[in-house]
């Protein structure tokens, strides 16, 4: 099926659209059933809402919140979301996406606590409950940029990545490199409790660190080559960080790709039998250790690398090139990875993602894939950029306005990419727009 945009002005149409292409992406008017809570583990979240962790690139250099950072999270607050999946927060200095990225020390620990308590106080003023806060523990791996400029550390070569400019091998990380960076988990764990966060996501997502080390077929060493030493740094860490926590109710968790959609050997959750079908064999394997061996009440399902086949992980109107596939199979597939974990571990609170692209419809969507038991909770991104406001306005008027939805433009990405600060530049001109006119605009001249 050819790409085409998004145009659907009713759910009929919508629905139309779904059954000519035979994918299963399930709508349900029954929105109520977003506003329940769920019990995950010792904890309660007041509804099935989750604000994904969305990069804003806009902390200090020294990776404290900083006036952007308050301003988007304090947005987030008031929106009524039961989880807030707070974005990447580097774990070692070296591990930084960009200069901006937030960075936790016991130096910027005090601005933490203080937007944690904000973001609490302000959802419990506004809609009478405190929201779940994860923060999402990163090491950006081949996405390295501290200082503003490639300091790639990766696990291995790539040739899909890296084409005809392969990556020195002195940038390989040896075992005893990712052993450090285990042992450090545990101390994000403590400084995460102490800046008043509820969980820690080992984030193992988009081929970040944790993530690339799952598709390491060909490393040498203690974490290449078979299941055990692929997963080794993911289940070392997410030990690291249960050892650390001083209360069980601390949630500790991950972000998971179960599917990269890039052919054996350089793809998890392909088969090595070639092709980029999803095989989620060893993706089932691995939660099940996280969640039955490590006791993890949570997990927030993903797949795709928004750097090369964001398409996969993040279907839009707008991209650097035409999609292979139509957006709608993109996200079919996205909850179908959701579904295929949460109906094998029905005691597992699985988040679903890639809502976002359905705009105004998105909602039914999250309400059919709770309302089957295919998730726990229902997890936007791009969304609560553009619309933070959503929740309120789908349990007030029963459905979301169309006109402040996010339009899947990509624009948020072009900030990110050319090194500003990301945004809504549609829907929060005020603070995007110009950032968009100076830093991306500027390269199109």
């Amino acid at each position: 099926m050819e790409f085409e945009k998004f145009h659907y002005k009713t759910k009929e149409e919508l629905q139309d659209k779904i059954n000519q292409l035979s994918v299963q992406l399930p709508l349900s008017e029954n929105t109520d059933v977003l506003f329940t809570p769920k019990d995950i583990g010792p904890r309660r979240v007041a509804n099935r809402f989750v604000i994904q962790p969305m990069e804003g690139c806009d902390g200090t250099s020294q990776g404290s919140p900083d006036e952007l950072t308050t301003r988007r999270y304090l947005r987030f607050a008031k929106s009524g979301a039961g989880l807030i999946w707070f974005e990447a927060v580097a774990i070692l200095r070296e591990g930084r996406a960009n200069p901006r990225q937030l960075y936790l020390t016991p130096q910027t620990l005090p601005d933490f606590q203080r937007l944690v308590e904000q973001v609490k106080e302000t959802c419990l003023k506004e809609n009478g409950y405190e929201p779940i806060i994860i923060m999402q523990a990163t090491h950006s791996g081949r996405y390295s940029k501290p200082n503003g400029i490639p300091e790639p550390i990766i696990a291995y070569n790539n040739p899909i990545f890296e084409q005809d400019a392969p990556i020195p091998k002195e940038c390989i990380i040896t075992d005893d490199g990712i052993r450090r960076i285990e042992e450090q988990y545990a101390a994000a764990t403590k400084l995460a409790q102490q800046a008043g966060f509820d969980g820690i996501d080992v984030k193992s997502c988009h081929r970040y660190l944790g993530s690339e080390l799952l598709s390491a077929y060909e490393r040498p060493g203690e974490y290449g080559g078979s299941f055990e030493n692929r997963t080794r740094y993911l289940r070392n860490s997410v030990r690291r960080a249960l050892d650390a926590r001083s209360s069980e109710d601390f949630i500790v968790t991950s972000r998971l790709n179960i599917y990269d959609g890039f052919p054996y050997p350089y793809g998890f959750g392909v088969s090595p039998d070639g092709g980029i079908q999803p095989d989620y064999t060893e993706g089932r394997r691995l939660v099940e250790i996280l969640h039955k061996e490590l006791g993890m009440p949570l997990i927030d399902i993903t797949i795709g690398n928004p750097y090369f086949n964001s398409y996969v992980n993040r279907p839009a109107d707008a991209a650097a090139s035409v999609p292979p596939e139509h957006p709608l199979q993109g996200v079919a597939r996205i909850l179908d990875a959701s579904a295929q974990i949460q109906r094998e571990f029905p005691e597992l609170s699985v988040i679903c993602s890639g809502l976002s692209y359905l705009r105004n419809y998105s909602a039914l969507a999250a309400a059919a894939m709770v309302e089957r038991g295919d998730a726990a909770l229902a997890g936007f991104g791009r969304e609560a950029f553009a619309y933070p406001e959503f929740i309120h306005d789908l349990k007030n008027t029963g459905a979301m306005a169309p006109n402040r939805c996010c339009i899947a433009c990509g624009k948020c990405t072009e900030l990110m990419r050319a090194g500003s600060k990301a945004g809504c530049v549609i829907r929060d001109t005020q603070a995007y727009l110009p950032l968009y006119r100076r830093d991306v605009q500027k390269l199109e001249k």
